[in-house]
């Protein structure tokens, strides 16, 4: 897919609004050849999606071993809206908490006090991370008004020349 109609995918306005929820879904390849999916803290930073994780997380060896991620972020509500997203990571060992972290965990409902409790918690218990960045490399965005997934899009025309 051509960076141009990425770009396009992800500035649509509900494309916009998912990507400033909370949780994704990354799915990748276990070092034992299976799936996995696993949900996770991210942020969008206008290019690229950012999560962070332990250094010690099994998932960094598969991921190095085959950086090729997708990942799903979608709503609750109906209809539903999903933005798909399939790229490539890179891994970015840092000292301490990257800010990206503190930024994408700022959104719980938490009394300043605790935010406080939770910051100290967090700086005392990690001394570094690892930043998983995804730059995409496909974007689709369903929201069953304008975009449907491709199979009921092709149904939908089949119905259509029918009748």
């Amino acid at each position: 897919m051509e960076q141009h109609a990425i770009t396009e995918v992800l500035n649509r306005p509900y494309a916009k609004e998912l990507l400033a929820r909370d949780i994704t879904r990354l799915a990748y390849v276990a070092q034992d050849g299976t799936p996995r999916s696993v949900p996770m803290a991210f942020t969008w930073n206008g290019s690229e999606i950012v999560m962070c994780t332990a250094k010690n997380m099994p998932k960094l060896r598969s991921l190095r071993a085959n950086p090729a991620v997708a990942l799903t972020i979608d709503t609750e509500s109906h209809p539903p809206r999903i933005l798909l997203i399939r790229g490539r990571v890179e891994l970015d060992v840092v000292d301490g908490i990257p800010a990206e972290y503190l930024q994408m965990n700022g959104s719980y409902e938490m009394t300043p006090e605790q935010r406080v409790e939770w910051e100290r918690e967090v700086r005392s218990l990690y001394d570094g991370m690892v930043r998983i960045v995804v730059t995409p490399t496909w974007a689709k965005l369903i929201d069953f008004e304008e975009t449907l997934p491709s199979a009921v899009e092709e149904l939908a025309r089949q119905r259509a020349e029918r009748g």
